[in-house]
């Protein structure tokens, strides 16, 4: 099952040259500066290179990471941190935003900012594997498990590190909590539809796959409800995005809850929710037009063409058209005037995080080397402003849609 994702576009950043004239005073110190350069932008050069995978991904951040640990931490572990965490500027924009950057002195918002760009990677590499045509078993348990490592980078960023800034983040900023835990969730949400489809696919009981769909729609209205006090014009089209997946889940929830119904002799109440599935998918297709006409960030694409939304659009109208059929012959039950309440828990397939730590400092950094680094020696002009440079936005990779699909994935 074919699977479409909402995706923000990557956060982009000014180069960054570790250049420490005269502050740099031995050969190790000047080669983990060299070091510290050509391994972000390796990173970088990975976000949008199509042929990456999670392992390489993995490699890449790790051996940033581990050396901009020196920038941030004391090598004798204690509280105190490194007397190079205030040397160097970084520029970073914001998934929503533009590209209006975020500046800050601070080796700690580098880690945060590129540790979120990994997250926003992660979550790209699912959606592309997830929008292919004949995902196999083993691409959908990488797509489950890649959002699920995301979520735990998120997690990790909000609880560990943003509390560890200086300047906090501004608002509607991707720093802010808000924007993180709605990240969070939808990580969640999305890894958890990958579960429901291989539910339905082995044919598990339509009342577990119910409650999953239920729990599912939940937790997209808690991302939705997350982003409410953020301004419409940045967030408007991802709230589209998490308002329609809500109403297609719930749409989900009444159909298989209204198998569950009919299994049980109870034609009447399951006609009644399945006519709630209607109209829950009806609420869903004209979220699907709007998400399309919405200006922000995010594709420009049409959810109500994919396969995915077309499956169930049949589904819910097949098991409507049986129950009518079965209820006209067989059980002649009155039809509730009131929905069926869907208080629906599942007992398996729920989605929780990976756990995620950053690297440890790299073995490079040794007492020796930080104290090659000479702060006396900065120059005296030498002003925490950042320098008036521009920041490019990233290049992404242009995906095309697969033939059945009828949408683009980035």
């Amino acid at each position: 099952m074919t699977h479409w994702f909402h995706r923000n576009p990557l956060k982009a950043t000014a180069p960054v040259s570790f250049n420490y004239y005269g502050v740099v005073t031995s050969p190790a110190a000047s080669k983990i500066c060299s070091d510290l350069r050509s391994s972000r932008a390796r990173l970088l050069e990975l976000f949008t290179d199509l042929s990456c995978n999670p392992e390489m991904m993995k490699t890449a951040a790790d051996a940033y990471f581990s050396l901009l640990q020196g920038f941030i931490n004391s090598l004798d572990e204690s509280s105190q941190e490194s007397k190079l965490r205030y040397i160097q500027n970084f520029k970073w924009t914001d998934t929503l935003q533009g590209q209006v950057p975020s500046a800050q002195q601070d080796a700690v918002f580098e880690l945060i900012s590129m540790g979120f760009n990994v997250a926003l990677w992660y979550t790209k590499y699912a959606s592309r594997l997830a929008g292919k045509e004949n995902i196999t078993e083993e691409e959908a348990k990488e797509v489950h498990r890649s959002l699920k490592i995301a979520a735990g980078i998120f997690k990790h960023l909000k609880e560990s590190h943003i509390p560890r800034l200086i300047t906090p983040a501004e608002k509607g900023r991707d720093l802010e909590a808000r924007l993180l835990e709605a990240y969070i969730v939808q990580c969640q949400a999305e890894a958890q539809e990958v579960t429901i489809a291989r539910a339905i696919e082995l044919k598990h009981a339509p009342g577990l796959i119910a409650a999953l769909a239920y729990e599912t729609a939940n937790f997209y209205q808690k991302a939705d409800h997350t982003l409410s006090s953020l301004e419409p014009a940045y967030s408007a089209k991802w709230r589209k995005y998490l308002l329609l997946k809500m109403c297609f889940y719930t749409a989900y929830a009444y159909c298989y809850h209204g198998q569950t119904l009919l299994a049980s002799d109870k034609c009447g109440e399951a006609i009644r929710s399945l006519q709630e599935a209607e109209k829950s998918f009806a609420k869903a297709e004209a979220l699907c037009k709007e998400y399309g006409e919405t200006k922000g960030p995010g594709p420009t694409v049409k959810p109500s063409e994919h396969l995915f939304f077309r499956k169930l659009g049949n589904l819910v109208k097949n098991t409507l058209e049986k129950c009518q059929r079965e209820n006209g012959f067989i059980y002649f039950q009155k039809i509730p005037t009131e929905a069926p309440q869907l208080e629906l828990k599942a007992n398996y397939g729920l989605v929780e995080p990976v756990p995620f730590e950053f690297p440890p400092t790299s073995a490079h950094w040794t007492p020796d080397t930080l104290a090659a680094f000479d702060l006396t020696k900065r120059p005296k002009d030498d002003s925490t402003k950042p320098k008036p440079e521009d920041v490019r936005p990233v290049k992404e990779p242009d995906i095309k849609p697969q033939k059945d699909t009828g949408c683009s994935v980035s």
